[in-house]
C-alpha cells in the first residue's frame, strides 16, 4: 500500500490533515493498479451546528489568492508526472458541521482542482470537500478501458458510500469535470449522487473554439492563440482585475488599477506557453472522447443534476445547453448567471453555498427534507436579502410594533417571545411584499430565521441570480422559506421553530377588488390544533400600507373574461393543486408606509385544544379577531404619522442621515 502524495500550498497544512489508507475494494469498480487512495478528512471537530447569520468567510479569498495558489503549485512548465490525486484544502475556519457530506471537486481540463479556491471557506462549513487533481504529464485515458478517470473516481465514490451510504456524494464538475460527473453518474444509477455541473462541456461540439482546434493542436507556439483564447473569456477577466481593487479608492483611481491589474491573470495564462508541446492536443482529445462518452449515457443519469448556466459564457453555449440537458435529465435544475463567463466558479459575484441552498440541494440524507437539512442564513446572505429588499424598503420605511405581555405596545419586536415555537399568523398584502421585510427585520433584530410556509409556486426548477445577488425564488429557500404542506408545518413546530403562516394564501395575496384588509382565512381551525400539539406561543399580526401602493384595476375575476389571458392562467396553473396564480393589473400610486402590529403572544401549552373542537374554533377565532384588530388599529393610528408620505421621510433622510430610523406614530 502506497500513500498518494498531497501537493502543498500557503493554506493546506499536513499537519491539518488526518490521512488513512483505505484498502483495495474487491469489487466490479476496483481501484486497479492506481496507488491505494488516502482518506483525507478534516480533523474530527465534533461541530453540530451553525449559529444564525454565521461568517462564511465567502469574499475573503479573492483573485489575488488564486493567482498565488497557481504559482505556488509549481506545475506550469515543470516536470510533473505523477498518479492522480484527491487533496483537501485546510480551512482556516471551524471545521466541518457533524454528518457533513462529501463534495468531491472535478475541474475543467487544466485539472489543477484550484478552480473552486474562492467557495473554500463557505464550503468547508458544510462539506467535506477534495479536490482532484491530475498532473500536467498524466495521460490517463478517459474511454472506458484500463485504468481511466472515470474508474478513479468511481472508486472515491465506493469508499465515501461504504464509510456511510446513506449520506449523499456530491460531485462538483466544471466545464469538463462536469461531462466526467455525469459519465459516473451514468455508471452507478443507484449510487447516492449530488451532481453540479458549472457550465458542462457537453456542448464542445458547438463551442466557439472549434476553429482554433486545428492551429491549437499543430502548433509549436502558443503566443498568438493565448490572447484569442483570452478574448472569449474577457468578462471573467474583467471581475478578476476588479476584484482585486480597493474599492474606497477614487473612481479615476479604480480604472487605472484596472488597466493594471489586468496582467495579473494574464501573465498567469502567458505560463501555458512553457507547457509541453504535446499537452494541449491531449488535452483536447481527451476533451472531446469526455464529451461523447458523458452524451452517449445521458439516458442513464439518475441522480439529481443542478446545472449552472453563464449567460456569458463566450467559450461553450451554455445557456442553451443547459436547456438541452435539463429536457434530457430526469432529475435536474437549472440556476441561469447573467453576468458570468465561462470560469463563474472564479466570479467573486457569485455564492456557491447561497445556490446550493436556494435551489434546495444541500441535504445529510437520501431525501432532500426541507426541516432537517436547513441551513441558517450567513451574515453575507442577509446582506444580499437587504441589497434586494432595498428599493422597497427605501420607498416604503416599515414601521414594526409589537405587544407586550402586560397589552403595551412598543416600536420594535421586544414583545415576540424569544423561545420557539413560536407561529406567527397575519394577512397577506398585496403581491404579499410585505414577507421580505419581515423575515429582514427578525433577523436583524433577533436573528430569528422565520420559516414561511409559501406557495409551490415560489420553488421553481429554473432560478437565476446576477452580479446583484440572487433572485427572490432563491432567497425564498435560503431564507426557510418551504412549500405549504401538513408535514412541513408539522416539523417545523416539532423542531421549535419560528413559523411565518399565511392562512389567506395566495387568494389573500392575489386578492380581488375592494378587498383591502380583509382577511380570507379557511374557516377550518387546523393550525391552532397542531400549534396546540406542541405548546407552540401564537402571535397573530397585522399590516397595512398596500392602499397606498398602488390599485388593482384588474383582477381575477377580469382577467378570467378576456380569452387570451385567460388560457394562458389556465395553462400556467395546470400543474398547480393549491390556489390559482395570476398577476392582476394594478394602477401605482405614490408610496405611502408599510406598518406591523404584533398582537399579545397566545399560550397553548396547557389548554385541551387537541380533544376540544370548541376550544379549538374559538381560539381560532380569537386568533382572527386579534389580528383584525391589528389592522383597524394601524389603520386609523397611521394618520398620527406625520412621516406617512414618502416626501417626509425623504426630507428626514437627507437631515438627518439615511442610517437613522424613522420615527413614526406614538403607540
Amino acid at each position: 500500500m502506497v500513500s498518494i502524495p498531497l501537493p502543498t500550498f500557503p493554506f493546506l497544512s499536513q499537519s491539518h490533515l488526518q490521512c488513512q489508507q483505505t484498502p483495495v475494494l474487491k469489487n466490479p469498480w476496483s481501484i486497479g493498479s492506481h496507488r491505494a487512495r488516502v482518506r483525507v478528512r478534516v480533523g474530527d471537530g465534533g461541530f453540530k451546528g451553525l449559529e444564525v447569520l454565521y461568517e462564511d468567510g465567502h469574499g475573503t479569498v479573492g483573485i489575488s489568492e488564486f493567482i498565488d495558489a497557481m504559482k505556488d503549485f509549481e506545475y506550469l512548465g515543470e516536470d510533473e508526472g505523477g498518479p492522480l490525486r484527491w487533496f483537501c484544502p485546510a480551512n482556516p475556519g471551524l471545521p466541518p458541521i457533524k454528518d457533513a457530506p462529501v463534495l468531491l471537486f472535478l475541474p475543467g481540463v487544466d485539472g489543477n482542482g484550484m478552480g473552486l479556491l474562492l467557495h473554500h471557506k463557505a464550503l468547508g462549513r458544510v462539506f467535506e470537500v477534495r479536490c482532484l487533481h491530475v498532473p500536467i504529464r498524466n495521460r490517463t485515458p478517459f474511454e472506458v478501458v484500463h485504468i481511466e478517470l472515470v474508474k478513479f473516481v468511481e472508486a472515491a465514490v465506493i469508499v465515501e458510500h461504504l464509510i456511510d451510504g446513506n449520506k449523499p456524494i456530491y460531485l462538483l464538475g466544471h466545464s469538463f469535470g462536469g461531462c466526467l460527473a455525469l459519465s459516473v453518474a451514468a455508471r452507478n444509477p443507484d449510487a447516492n449522487l449530488v451532481l453540479i455541473l458549472s457550465n458542462p462541456a457537453t456542448s464542445f461540439d458547438r463551442s466557439n473554439l472549434q476553429p482554433f482546434l486545428p492551429i491549437l493542436s499543430s502548433s509549436h507556439h502558443l503566443s498568438i492563440i493565448i490572447p484569442c483564447l483570452l478574448s472569449f473569456n474577457v468578462v471573467n477577466l474583467v471581475k478578476m482585475a476588479l476584484d482585486g481593487i480597493d474599492k474606497e479608492h477614487h473612481l479615476l483611481h479604480k480604472l487605472t488599477a484596472s488597466v493594471t491589474n489586468q496582467s495579473s491573470p494574464m501573465d498567469i495564462l502567458k505560463q501555458l506557453e512553457s507547457m509541453p508541446r504535446d499537452t494541449f492536443s491531449w488535452k483536447i482529445q481527451l476533451l472531446k472522447s469526455a464529451t461523447r462518452y458523458a452524451n452517449s449515457h445521458l439516458h442513464a443519469v439518475k441522480a439529481e443534476v443542478l446545472i449552472l448556466a453563464s449567460c456569458q459564457d463566450s467559450i461553450l453555449p451554455s445557456r442553451d445547453e443547459a436547456e438541452r440537458l435539463f429536457e434530457i435529465l430526469l432529475n435536474c435544475k437549472v440556476h441561469y448567471l447573467h453576468d458570468s463567463g465561462h470560469s463563474l466558479l472564479l466570479d467573486p459575484s457569485v455564492n456557491l453555498l447561497t445556490i446550493i441552498k436556494g435551489t434546495g440541494f444541500y441535504r445529510h440524507s437520501r431525501e432532500h427534507n426541507d426541516v432537517t437539512d436547513f441551513m441558517p442564513p450567513t451574515m453575507m446572505e442577509l446582506k444580499a436579502l437587504d441589497n434586494f429588499n432595498r428599493f422597497v424598503s427605501e420607498i416604503t420605511s416599515p414601521a414594526m410594533f409589537s405587544t407586550l405581555e402586560d397589552g403595551k405596545i412598543v416600536r420594535g419586536l421586544s414583545g415576540i417571545p424569544n423561545d420557539g415555537p413560536v407561529l406567527l399568523v397575519g394577512n397577506h398584502m398585496l403581491l404579499g411584499v410585505e414577507s421580505i421585510p419581515l423575515v429582514a427585520q427578525f433577523l436583524h433584530e433577533k436573528r430569528v430565521v422565520l420559516r414561511g410556509i409559501a406557495h409551490p409556486v415560489l420553488f421553481p426548477k429554473r432560478t437565476e441570480s446576477s452580479s446583484q445577488g440572487p433572485c427572490s425564488f432563491t432567497l425564498a429557500k435560503v431564507f426557510g422559506g418551504v412549500p405549504v404542506s401538513f408535514s412541513n408545518f408539522y416539523h417545523l413546530l416539532s423542531v421549535k421553530a419560528f413559523v411565518l403562516l399565511y392562512p389567506g394564501g395566495a387568494r389573500e395575496a392575489l386578492r380581488r377588488k375592494g378587498e383591502e384588509y380583509k382577511l380570507i382565512w379557511p374557516p377550518q381551525p387546523e393550525f391552532v390544533r397542531v400549534a396546540a400539539r406542541f405548546g407552540a406561543t401564537i402571535v397573530p399580526f397585522g399590516v397595512v400600507g398596500e392602499d397606498d401602493m398602488g390599485e388593482v384595476v384588474l383582477d381575477y375575476d377580469d382577467l378570467m373574461k378576456m380569452p387570451v389571458i385567460k388560457d394562458v392562467i389556465k395553462g400556467f396553473n395546470q400543474t398547480i393543486r393549491k390556489q390559482d396564480v395570476f398577476i392582476p393589473c394594478i394602477l401605482p400610486k405614490i408610496p405611502g408606509r408599510y406598518y406591523f402590529l404584533f398582537g399579545k403572544p397566545i399560550t397553548t401549552k396547557g389548554k385541551d385544544i387537541l380533544n376540544n373542537r370548541n376550544e379549538a374554533n374559538a381560539l381560532y377565532l380569537h386568533v382572527k379577531s386579534v389580528a383584525e384588530n391589528c389592522i383597524s388599529y394601524l389603520i386609523e393610528k397611521r394618520e398620527e404619522d406625520i412621516y406617512r408620505s414618502i416626501c417626509q421621510r425623504t426630507l428626514h433622510q437627507v437631515l438627518k442621515g439615511s442610517h437613522q430610523i424613522i420615527p413614526s406614530f406614538e403607540p
